[in-house]
């Protein structure tokens, strides 16, 4: 089994041409149906292992985001920590004042009814994304993922593959797209896979278990409460 340094290097060395013809093969163009942002009544397969833009059922919709990727969206909406992000929910149990525990990554805030805190739909369903050009890479890249061991597949196992492009559940997979989509799609998978190993390596070499009430996120940068401040060591 390889370590995770030595899928950085193979993720660091992907060839974003090959990456695009892959995606070129498979073909895919948003209809903006929104199920990629949906939590309630969008149906997913179990995930498998790490996480993406997608519901179980009545869950709530999951998609990782990077602490930068936060600050991100911060800036550009003004909003708090706690409105553009929370903590993963897996691996959190229900304690007698709410959830608790240890989690290792951050997901996209949503709202009351479990969708995208930033999705919002026309009066005839077409989705739209309110911070569509601050996105983070796991939507910007949906439904492919890279398969090396360390990223993440967003909803559960492919349903394509073409080379080590994996496409998951999506109704835009196979329509024509450009090469300059492609492209574009290809160098977005390529930054989110190196990125994700990157994060990864991070989270393993800050670990240190921490002894305080409620949840605790251990990310790149170490570990923090749910409203993103960093907890003294």
């Amino acid at each position: 089994m390889e370590s995770l340094e030595d899928e950085l290097r193979r993720g660091r060395d992907l060839d974003v041409a090959d990456l695009a013809d892959a995606i070129e093969t498979i073909g895919f163009e948003c209809t903006r149906c929104g199920a990629c942002c949906k939590g309630s009544g969008a149906t997913a397969p179990e995930d498998a292992g790490g996480h993406g833009p997608r519901a179980h059922g009545d869950d709530e919709h999951t998609a990782t985001v990077f602490p930068g990727e936060v600050r991100d969206l911060q800036a550009a909406t003004e909003y708090d920590w706690r409105d553009v992000a929370r903590p993963m929910p897996f691996g959190l149990r229900e304690g007698e004042d709410g959830p608790e525990g240890e989690t290792f990554e951050w997901a996209l805030q949503t709202d009351d009814c479990g969708d995208c805190t930033f999705y919002e739909e026309d009066a005839d369903g077409t989705g739209a994304c309110t911070a569509h050009a601050d996105r983070p890479l796991i939507c910007r890249t949906y439904p492919f993922s890279v398969a090396l061991g360390g990223t993440s597949q967003p909803m559960g196992e492919a349903v394509d593959e073409e080379g080590l492009v994996r496409a998951h559940e999506c109704e835009g997979l196979g329509r024509d797209i450009s090469r300059a989509d492609a492209e574009d799609l290809a160098a977005a998978l390529k930054e989110r896979a190196v990125r994700e190993l990157e994060e990864a390596i991070k989270v393993r070499d800050e670990y240190e278990p921490v002894d305080v009430n409620g949840i605790i996120v251990h990310d790149s940068e170490g570990q923090k409460r749910p409203d993103g401040t960093q907890v003294e060591k």
